[in-house]
């Protein structure tokens, strides 16, 4: 019986822009997404058939509602091998908080079950696959630094932006995605961002012009429900961070910054009225 452990990490949307809503129902979008270190654990062991899910979470679903499930059905789909699997989620990364920690968990089964079943199918195959499960998840497969088009799964790997600290701060309450996408003005002036500048300031590794300038069409309608997200912003510019911004449709919000002590200042003042606050680094 074979048996695979894998780190599934998160991310954040350094840009997001909403451009319109295509005739398919999806939104055509532009995004930079950055993977960073805080990440679930996932544990892949062979059994003779079915599925098992089990997870640390009471809030995980453990059904074929689970995006690992996703993952594991249209893996049995695309190669005709139906081999059981039992997988255990170690769940550190906040549930629906605009961090992709399901995208993740499915990623990392898809690169699981390539490597347990010896598939031995290329991270575009994997890619492909992972697309048909969420727009998410060929970016997990990928992973590090990119600019995302289309809804999400037409990905141009950037300069590497690793190292870099981020302090993050999660509300604990669940926005549906499609509501945020629904609110959305999308004719509105303030609306049209360059994402092009924010690609200059990753290829030349400049933190502190990307951070002032990094923008999220999403904000405004998530923050006018919830403000408590804008005294999160305030308080983190207010104790060093370069830039601060709510990542993919919230409601976790991060802080770039470039000095730990000041970092670890803004954490102890959040924690006066933030239950979960994570510090971590881009990778």
């Amino acid at each position: 019986m074979g048996e695979i452990i894998l780190n599934s990490y998160g991310k954040i949307n350094l840009a997001l822009d909403v451009l319109y809503k295509r005739d398919d129902g999806y939104h055509e979008i532009k995004t930079i997404m950055q993977q960073i270190d805080l990440k679930d654990t996932i544990m892949l062991r062979d059994i003779d058939e079915g599925i098992i899910i089990e997870s640390n979470q009471k809030g995980v679903p453990l059904d074929s509602t689970n995006l690992v499930y996703k993952a594991w059905e249209e893996m049995v789909k695309k190669t005709g091998i139906n081999r059981g699997i039992h997988i255990t989620i170690d769940k550190n990364i906040p549930i629906a908080a605009g961090l992709a920690g399901g995208s993740s968990n499915a990623a990392a089964t898809i690169k699981g079950l390539n490597t347990l079943w010896e598939l031995n199918l290329s991270q575009e195959e994997l890619m492909e696959i992972g697309v048909t499960i969420g727009a998410d998840v060929p970016f997990c497969i990928q992973g590090g630094t990119a600019y995302a088009q289309g809804i999400g799964e037409k990905l141009t790997p950037l300069n590497k932006f690793s190292n870099k600290l981020v302090l993050l701060a999660n509300i604990d309450v669940s926005i549906p995605t499609a509501y945020v996408y629904e609110s959305l003005n999308l004719d509105a002036k303030d609306n049209k961002k360059d994402i092009n500048k924010l690609i200059e300031y990753i290829q030349k590794d400049n933190l502190p012009l990307l951070a002032q300038n990094m923008f999220n069409v999403m904000e405004k309608v998530v923050v006018s429900k919830y403000p408590i997200l804008e005294k999160i912003k305030r308080t983190m510019m207010e104790h060093g961070a370069l830039g601060s911004l709510m990542s993919g449709s919230g409601p976790t919000v991060f802080g770039l910054f470039d000095n730990e002590s000041k970092l670890y200042s803004c954490k102890k003042e959040l924690e006066k009225y933030v239950n979960k606050i994570f510090v971590c680094k881009t990778i």
